[in-house]
């Protein structure tokens, strides 16, 4: 071979080298971090743990301390630091605001929203609440300034597609959230840069149909609505984990 046709065809290899690894993509995410919402803990995640570990995710659920939304993203931020990434960021409820923050993390590749609250940077969770007529007036405070329903009302008002019995110990069992949490401003908008998905849920008595409906359309979320209660984690698990594959495999 010449001198000039060996220079072509190493050029051409380095070219094409370059080019196919350049073109790769991205490897669908395996991780999942998942953030619960106030009022409960992560044990009621555990059917939607199950179905994503058996095909094949490693799954990480946050337990928030609930006590402001500083800390709340800080104990988010520790998980997404376990993850090798790229990593899906699941919220529920005052989780979404969570991961609005804490998604600007490079590691997160996707949001997903799931009965969530999605604010824009320097919007709070109660300012959203507020934008909407409220779906139930059941919340109530402690002195120390502390929400939570009252275990009567509970089932009927944040778990009516769950069990008696299951309602009942949501109920039992809730985690109280820090009134300061839902005052606070996000410093950033995650799903501003990065793809975002949400669960609306049309039987919802903690945040209202209506605002879900509205920042899902201001985000440009991939919409998926379902018939269910603010506890559609646990009536519709193989559905909320189908969404969060979805966010998986498109992410980039």
């Amino acid at each position: 071979m010449s001198t000039l046709r060996k220079s072509f065809a190493i050029a051409l290899t380095i070219t094409t080298s370059g080019t196919m690894a350049h073109a790769e993509p991205q490897l669908a995410a395996k991780d999942v971090v998942i953030v619960h919402g106030a009022l409960v803990d992560g044990s009621g995640w555990r059917a939607v743990y199950d179905i994503l570990s058996k095909d094949g995710f490693h799954v990480t659920i946050v337990q928030e301390p609930l006590t402001g939304l500083t800390e709340d993203i800080e104990a988010t931020k520790r998980a997404i630091d376990q993850q090798e990434g790229p990593v899906v960021l699941v919220g529920h409820s005052y989780g979404g605001s969570v991961i609005t923050d804490a998604g600007a993390d490079p590691k997160v590749s996707a949001l997903v929203y799931v009965a969530a609250l999605q604010p824009d940077a320097g919007e709070a969770s109660a300012q959203l609440l507020s934008k909407f007529a409220a779906p139930n007036d059941a919340m109530r405070a402690t002195p120390e300034k502390f929400f939570f329903i009252p275990a009567a009302k509970f089932p009927k008002t944040y778990a009516a597609d769950v069990s008696p019995s299951d309602a009942q110990f949501m109920a039992d069992s809730q985690q109280q959230l820090a009134e300061k949490a839902l005052g606070a401003p996000v410093s950033v908008a995650a799903w501003r840069t990065k793809p975002s998905y949400a669960i609306l849920t049309t039987q919802d008595h903690v945040v209202s149909p209506e605002l879900q409906r509205w920042m899902y359309q201001r985000s440009g979320a991939k919409v998926t609505e379902v018939n269910a209660s603010h506890a559609v984690f646990i009536s519709h698990p193989a559905m909320v984990a189908r969404v969060i594959e979805a966010a998986a495999k498109q992410a980039n």
